[in-house]
């Protein structure tokens, strides 16, 4: 994998950098449990990315419900805050962080985490000291598919956008990435996987 051409390496939180899927995953089957919902572990993880308030409107329309957003947001969260141990850092992720940051490239991380979780899961990891920039939910308006995530961390890292290359674990995010005219590594099961140019 060769990286020389890129200046600014940005990469998704959650199942890319640090393996908190997992938790993620757990804190929505307890609450649908709690709601009578239906759990489809499959199709949740295919929403990673994703803020916590439009997967409650996701899971309103697929299951064709009425719940309130709102609740199901608020209590996924509560029990997500409640998970003592939400992950570990990704080795194959965290040693291109760590080659590339040796290198004087910018560093930025894009997620669908909100502030306090993302903020709260880099310090544990020890990932914070390593980043140039942290771009979470409340950051911005459309989130992915769409690709401000990943334009407003190429404008905070102060990269062009074709100067970038993402580093993902969803469709979603790998969308996210191509639309913001960036190149994308897709990272499956821990591994680097797949390369997708813009």
């Amino acid at each position: 994998m060769d990286l020389t051409k890129y200046k600014g390496i940005i990469f998704d939180m959650d199942g890319t950098l640090v393996d908190s899927m997992p938790a993620h995953l757990n804190a929505w089957k307890e609450t649908c449990e709690a709601f009578d919902i239906p759990f489809d572990r499959e199709w949740f993880y295919t929403l990673g990315g994703m803020p916590t308030i439009k997967t409650a409107h996701a899971i309103n329309e697929k299951y064709q419900l009425d719940c309130d957003p709102v609740l199901l947001a608020e209590s996924k969260l509560r029990v997500f805050d409640d998970i003592p141990h939400k992950g570990d850092v990704i080795p194959a992720t965290f040693n291109v962080l760590k080659q590339q940051k040796a290198l004087s490239k910018k560093i930025a991380i894009g997620t669908g985490c909100q502030r306090r979780h993302a903020d709260e899961l880099l310090e544990v990891t020890g990932l914070m000291p390593y980043l140039d920039a942290v771009v979470t939910s409340n950051d911005v308006e459309n989130h992915k598919p769409n690709p401000d995530t990943f334009l407003e961390a190429a404008k905070r890292i102060g990269i062009e956008p074709k100067d970038c290359i993402v580093f993902e674990d969803t469709e979603l995010g790998r969308s996210a990435a191509i639309s913001a005219g960036m190149d994308c590594y897709l990272v499956t099961d821990g591994q680097i996987a797949e390369f997708k140019s813009a």
